[in-house]
């Protein structure tokens, strides 16, 4: 018969190897988000210039690709991050944590799905012949709008991150083995999402940007308490039992 004294030092070894790798995933994500959604947009759009955009697309080919490759990196981490919150909230709420899951899965379709339109703003300046039946200055044009869709498509469904934080922060609050503090932090950022999103829809004067910062106070701590110091193993053992 297995040791269950080594089979329960096997399972803490475990959950501190994926709060380990949560943080590095959040890491990863901060910084390959950042480059696609911060750094690109700023290098490249023109908001009311369809010319000078399809000129910097043109002239950083590269990095507007590499752009494309942050976001994708971004979205391949956000869903393993899906599968490793749930297995560390799971003690708390199986399915609570599971139904968080759900929503940051949701999350992670819906921002893909608009990559497609920041991609497509490459495919409409290229040499094809049949793009020929259009005028350069059409052809232009649908490149800026497929970046201005893409960025409000991705802010138009930042409801389900948001909802996503906050069922996981209710289970970071209540576990025991993550700080409360973290908890309160981010579900404070995951209704800044929300919040932004349904202004957006609702009252799109009012949805300032400010709104999605609130979410990085608490990421930054939740980041670097998962990287060095992981879940409490006491408090962990004793939710499992329960």
């Amino acid at each position: 018969m297995p040791n269950n004294a080594n089979m329960k030092s096997s399972n803490e070894l475990n959950i501190q190897a994926y709060a380990r790798a949560a943080g590095v995933l959040f890491l990863v994500t901060l910084i390959a988000g950042g480059f696609g959604e911060g750094y690109m947009p700023s290098k490249i759009l023109v908001p009311r210039d369809a010319a000078a955009t399809a000129a910097n697309i043109k002239a950083f080919t590269f990095l507007f690709r590499l752009g494309f490759a942050g976001f994708l990196v971004e979205s391949l981490c956000d869903t393993a991050l899906a599968l490793i919150f749930y297995v560390l909230l799971k003690p708390v709420n199986k399915h609570v944590s599971l139904l968080a899951a759900f929503f940051g899965l949701m999350a992670t379709a819906t921002f893909a799905a608009t990559e497609l339109f920041y991609f497509m703003a490459l495919h409409w300046l290229g040499d094809a012949t049949y793009l020929k039946t259009f005028q350069p200055e059409q052809l232009q044009t649908m490149a800026l709008l497929s970046i201005k869709y893409h960025t409000f498509g991705a802010n138009l469904f930042t409801a389900y991150y948001g909802v996503a934080w906050i069922v996981r922060s209710f289970l970071i609050f209540r576990s025991g083995y993550l700080p409360k503090l973290i908890g309160v932090l981010m579900g404070i950022g995951g209704a800044g999402f929300v919040a932004r999103n349904f202004l957006l829809v609702l009252a799109p004067g009012y949805a300032s940007d400010v709104l999605l910062m609130l979410l990085f106070p608490g990421g930054l701590l939740l980041m670097g308490w998962l990287l060095f110091r992981g879940v409490d193993i006491a408090k962990w053992s004793e939710r499992t039992a329960t």
